[in-house]
C-alpha cells in the first residue's frame, strides 16, 4: 500500500474546491460522467486504431444511490487507469501559479478562466463528499488499484482484486450538507439537465417494459413484463448526425426532445455544421413569434462535446437570435473551471459570426424554395429578420435576399420589388422615393384608404423595432424616405409639382386660421390650412414624422440625445379650407355656436385617431346624444 500527500503547493486546496472554485455544488455529477465518458470513448479510439487489444462491447456509464450507506457510485467501463496512472492523474495536481490563484479567489466564491489549464473536473467530487474512493483496473494486464483520500492533501493507493472488470468506480461518501444528492428524484434531475445527450449510454436504475404480444396470441393472453437497464440519455441526438441523415420529422421529434412543454411545432430549422476554422455542430429553430419581442432566455442550449454547459449563450450566439430554440456544441469555446461563463476571445467572434452568416444563408433558400411558404411564415419570423438587421452589418448586407416588406393589401415584396412597384407612382418631385407605411391597419383605416385610392402603395409594418429599422434603411440607401400614413395630409406625404386651386382669398384664410385656433386654444396642435378636394374631411389630425418615429424609438429604447427626456404630445390640425365646413364657420356671425362647431369637428377628427379619451369622450358623447334630440 502506498501512502502520500498530494503534489499540490498549498494545503488548503480542497477546502478552496469546495468553497470558492465552482459557484454552484451540483457541476460535480457533470464533470465525473465527463470523465467517464472521456475514458469510454478514449477507450474505443484505441481499439480502433489496434493500441487496446480488448473487446469495446458496449459499455454504458451507470450511476447507482446507495442512501443507507450515503454513498453514490458512477461507475464506467472505459479505460481504466494503472496504479503509475492514478499517481500521474489523480495525486500530482500541477498548480502553477497557484500562491497566485490563491489570492485571487480566496474572497471570491465566482466563476474563474480555470478548465483547461488545471483539469480539476475529478476534485468536484470534493464539493460533495467528505470523502471519495477510485476503485480502477486498466485495459492494459496490471492489477486493479484502490485509491481513498478523505478531503485532505493525503490519500492512500494499494492494490486491490476487489474489482476484475474494465473500468473505473467512484464512490462519493456524501458530506452531511449535502444529502440532497442521495435523492433519486434530485439525480434523475441532474442527469437530465447535464447529460440527456451524451454520447456514452448511462444508466440510472431499471424499468419495467412490456413485450409485445405474438401474432398468434391469444385475446385473452397477457403481456410479459421485463426489467431493463433506465438508459436516461439519448448517445446519438439530431445536431450529431448529418443533414442527409435526418428527415423533417426527425427536426421535430428533436425539437419537442428539447422542450416537452411546447406544443407547438418549430417553422423550420437550421442546422449548423463547420470544422474549419473551428468545430461547430448544431441546430437553431424558429419558433412562431409573431411581434413578440421579449427575449426569452435559457432557449438556446449550449453544449461541449455533447456536455450541457449553459443556456447562457449570450456573446456566442447574436443577439437577434436569442429570440429562437436549439442547441449549440463546440469543443472550441473556451471556457472556466465550471464551464458556466464564456471568456471572450477571437473563436467565440468567429463562431457569432458564422452563425449569422449560416442563418442568412438559410433565410435566402428558403424563399427561393418555397416562396408562397415563405410569404405566409414572414409575420411569424420577422422580428427576428428585422432585429438582425438593426443590429448586425453582415445581416443587413444579406437582407435584400430575404426581408420582405408585407403590404396593407396582403402582397410580400423584395426590396428590389417594392421599389419596381412604387418608383413610377411614389418618387417625388425632387426624385425621392416614398415609401408611405402605417402601423396598424385598423387605426390608421382612413389615411390607408386615402392612400390607396391615389393609387399608392402602404406597407404594413407592425413590429416594435419598426423605427429602428427604417433609420437604418433610411442611412443605408439611397434617395428613399419612409412616411407613416398618417404623416400629415395625403396630398403632401408625396410632394408634386401639381398646383393647388383655393376657394379663400388670403384674408379669408387669415380669419379662418385665427378662428380655429382661438376655439381650441390647445398648444399641442399646430394649425395648417391645406387646399385641398372640397371632399376631403375638414378636419385631418396628423403627427409629423420626426416626432412621432423618435417618439416611439423612445419606446423600443434608442432616439440618441432626445432620449433623456419625455417627447411632449405634439400634432398638427390640417383644416381644409376648401370644404364646405370651412365656408360654414367663415359665414357663422355667432362666435359661440361658431366656437362649439369647431371643438365638434376636432373631436371627431381625434375620434378617428383614438385621440379622443377619458372626461373628453364622456362629454363628446353626451353632446352628440343630445344633437340627435333636436
Amino acid at each position: 500500500m502506498t501512502k502520500g500527500n498530494i503534489n499540490v503547493s498549498v494545503e488548503n486546496i480542497f477546502p478552496l474546491i469546495k468553497k470558492f472554485l465552482y459557484s454552484d455544488h451540483e457541476i460535480f455529477l457533470r464533470e465525473l460522467i465527463s470523465n467517464a465518458t472521456d475514458a469510454t470513448l478514449k477507450l474505443k479510439h484505441l481499439t480502433s486504431i489496434g493500441e487496446a487489444k480488448v473487446d469495446y462491447g458496449n459499455p454504458k456509464i451507470e450511476v447507482r444511490i446507495d442512501k443507507e450507506n450515503k454513498k453514490l457510485h458512477i461507475i464506467d467501463q472505459g479505460l481504466g487507469m494503472t496504479a503509475e496512472e492514478v499517481e500521474k492523474y489523480i495525486n500530482q495536481v500541477a498548480f502553477s501559479g497557484a500562491e497566485e490563484f490563491l489570492e485571487k479567489y480566496k474572497d471570491s466564491a465566482k466563476d474563474s478562466g480555470i478548465i483547461g489549464h488545471f483539469g480539476l473536473g475529478f476534485y468536484s467530487a470534493f464539493m460533495v463528499a467528505e470523502k471519495v474512493e477510485i476503485i480502477t483496473k486498466s485495459f492494459k494486464d496490471e492489477p486493479a488499484v484502490h485509491w481513498i483520500c478523505d478531503g485532505s492533501p493525503e490519500f492512500t493507493l494499494e492494490e486491490t482484486t476487489a474489482k476484475t472488470d474494465r473500468g473505473t468506480e467512484i464512490v462519493l461518501h456524501i458530506a452531511e450538507d449535502s444529502l440532497e444528492f442521495l435523492e433519486e428524484n434530485k439525480i434523475r434531475e441532474l442527469l437530465t439537465k447535464y447529460n440527456k445527450f451524451m454520447p456514452v449510454p448511462i444508466k440510472f436504475g431499471t424499468k419495467t417494459e412490456t413485450l409485445p404480444l405474438p401474432e398468434a396470441a391469444a385475446e385473452d393472453a397477457v403481456a410479459e413484463t421485463v426489467e431493463v437497464d433506465n438508459i436516461i440519455n439519448n448517445p446519438t441526438p439530431a445536431w450529431t448526425k448529418a443533414p442527409s441523415e435526418l428527415k423533417d420529422e426527425d427536426y421535430k421529434a428533436f425539437y419537442h426532445e428539447l422542450y416537452p412543454m411546447q406544443f407547438e411545432e418549430p417553422l423550420f430549422n437550421i442546422h449548423l455544421n463547420v470544422d474549419y476554422p473551428f468545430n461547430l455542430t448544431g441546430i437553431l429553430f424558429f419558433p412562431k413569434l409573431a411581434n413578440n419581442l421579449n427575449i426569452e432566455k435559457d432557449k438556446i442550449q449550449l453544449y461541449q462535446n455533447q456536455v450541457f454547459v449553459t443556456d447562457e449563450v449570450k456573446g456566442i450566439v447574436p443577439d437577434f437570435l436569442m429570440l429562437l430554440r436549439g442547441v449549440i456544441d463546440s469543443p472550441d469555446i473556451p471556457l472556466n473551471v465550471s464551464r458556466s461563463y464564456l471568456q471572450a476571445d477571437g473563436a467565440v467572434k468567429k463562431i457569432s459570426s458564422y452563425i449569422t452568416k449560416k442563418v442568412a444563408d438559410k433565410m435566402a433558400s428558403l424563399i427561393n424554395e418555397n416562396r408562397e411558404d415563405y410569404d405566409k411564415k414572414w409575420n411569424d419570423i420577422k422580428i427576428v429578420i428585422e432585429y438582425g438587421m438593426i443590429s448586425e452589418d453582415k445581416f443587413f448586407e444579406k437582407s435584400d435576399k430575404f426581408a420582405l416588406y408585407p403590404t396593407t393589401g396582403g402582397k410580400y415584396f423584395l426590396w428590389n420589388e417594392l421599389e419596381e412597384k412604387i418608383k413610377l407612382n411614389q418618387t417625388d418631385k425632387d426624385g425621392n422615393l416614398v415609401i408611405l407605411y402605417a402601423t396598424n391597419a385598423d387605426e390608421q383605416h382612413s389615411y390607408i384608404q386615402s392612400a390607396e385610392d391615389k393609387g399608392y402603395e402602404v406597407l404594413l409594418l407592425d413590429s416594435p423595432i419598426v423605427p429602428h429599422l427604417i433609420q437604418k434603411l433610411e442611412t443605408s440607401k439611397e434617395k428613399i424616405s419612409f412616411v407613416r400614413v398618417d404623416a400629415d395630409h395625403i396630398n403632401n406625404l408625396i410632394k408634386k409639382d401639381e398646383p393647388a386651386i383655393s376657394k379663400l382669398n388670403e384674408t379669408e384664410k387669415e380669419s379662418l386660421k385665427k378662428n380655429v385656433e382661438e376655439s381650441i386654444n390647445d398648444k399641442k396642435f399646430t394649425v395648417q390650412l391645406e387646399d385641398l378636394d372640397s371632399n376631403d374631411a375638414p378636419f385631418t389630425i396628423t403627427q409629423p414624422e420626426f416626432m412621432r418615429r423618435m417618439k416611439d424609438m423612445q419606446a423600443t429604447g434608442g432616439g440618441g440625445m432626445f432620449g433623456m427626456g419625455g417627447f411632449p404630445e405634439m400634432y398638427n390640425l390640417v383644416v381644409n379650407s376648401n370644404s364646405e365646413f370651412a365656408t360654414k364657420i367663415l359665414a357663422n356671425e355667432n362666435s359661440d355656436e361658431k366656437s362649439s362647431q369647431i371643438k365638434h369637428a376636432l373631436d371627431l377628427a381625434k375620434l378617428s385617431q383614438n385621440l379622443l379619451k377619458g372626461k373628453e369622450l364622456t362629454d363628446f358623447i353626451q353632446r352628440s346624444y343630445k344633437q340627435l334630440e333636436k
